[in-house]
C-alpha cells in the first residue's frame, strides 16, 4: 500500500484528490494538509511515499516546499498553471497534472508513481570491489536488470526516463533520473557533458570543440559543462 498526502491550499481540490485516491487500490491517503508547513508536520510524523502537490500556495509555495526536505517522498504535483511543466523536473517529479484532472489521468499518474516506487524500494545496492562500483541495478519492463559499469558507454536523460546505452545490442530504458545516476555511478570514470548526457570516459572514441564522440555517437558538450569536461581530459 502507498502512504499518500495531498497539499492544497483549497478545500474542494483536497476532497477531489482524496475520492480519487479512494478509488485506487494501493492508494492510502495519510492526510489533507491546507498549507506546506502542515505537510512538513505530518512527514515528521509518518513515512509518506507519495506527495500529491499544489504549486502556488500562501506562505510557501509547492516549489519551496520541495526545495527544503531533504529526504523527499514520490511527487505528483497538481496545478492549474502549465508554466512550473518545465522547473517541475529539477525535483525529480513522477508527473505532472493540469487542474481539473480526470479520474483516468489521475490512474495513470498513480500507476507512474507505484512503478517508480516498487523501483526504489526493491532495488539492490550496487556491488563494489576494491576499484569501487561494478555494477547497478536498474528497474526496466518491470525486471530489475544488472549492469556492469564497464558496460556503460553513456546515458541519455529523457524527462521521467533514462536511456542506458552500453556495449550491447540496445539500450536499456529506466524510470529514472540523470542525476540519480550520476551520483552512483563513479566520478572517476563518467562525466556530465549536458543536461540530457552523461558519458564513459573510457569509451571516448574522439573530442571537438562541442562534441564528444562515444561508440560513434555524437554527443554535445555543452556550455554549462564545457569547462568541467576538459578540465577532467587535461587530468
Amino acid at each position: 500500500m502507498i502512504r499518500c498526502i495531498v497539499v492544497d491550499d483549497e478545500p474542494l481540490a483536497l476532497d477531489l484528490i482524496e475520492d480519487n485516491i479512494k478509488k485506487v487500490s494501493f492508494l492510502s491517503l495519510t492526510a489533507k494538509c491546507l498549507s506546506a508547513q502542515q505537510a512538513l508536520e505530518v512527514m515528521q510524523q509518518h513515512d509518506i511515499d507519495l506527495m500529491f502537490l499544489d504549486i502556488e500556495m500562501p506562505d510557501i509555495s509547492g516549489i519551496q516546499l520541495l526545495r527544503s526536505l531533504n529526504h523527499q517522498p514520490a511527487v505528483i504535483l497538481i496545478t492549474a498553471y502549465e508554466k512550473y511543466a518545465l522547473k517541475s523536473y529539477d525535483f525529480d517529479v513522477v508527473d505532472y497534472l493540469l487542474k481539473p484532472v480526470e479520474f483516468e489521468r489521475f490512474l495513470k499518474a498513480a500507476n507512474k508513481a507505484s512503478e517508480y516506487i516498487s523501483y526504489n524500494k526493491a532495488k539492490q545496492q550496487p556491488t563494489s570491489g576494491a576499484h569501487g562500483v561494478e555494477h547497478i541495478f536498474v528497474r526496466s519492463e518491470h525486471k530489475i536488470i544488472r549492469i556492469s559499469v564497464s558496460d556503460i558507454a553513456y546515458i541519455e536523460g529523457l524527462k521521467d526516463y533514462v536511456k542506458i546505452y552500453t556495449t550491447g545490442p540496445r539500450p536499456i530504458l529506466s524510470l529514472n533520473s540523470l542525476k540519480y545516476l550520476e551520483e552512483l555511478l563513479p566520478a572517476k570514470d563518467f562525466v556530465r557533458v549536458h543536461r540530457s548526457f552523461i558519458i564513459s570516459l573510457k569509451h571516448i572514441d574522439y573530442i571537438s570543440r562541442s562534441s564528444v564522440f562515444v561508440c560513434k555517437k555524437n554527443i554535445p558538450v555543452s556550455t554549462l559543462y564545457r569547462d568541467s569536461f576538459f578540465d577532467r581530459i587535461k587530468s
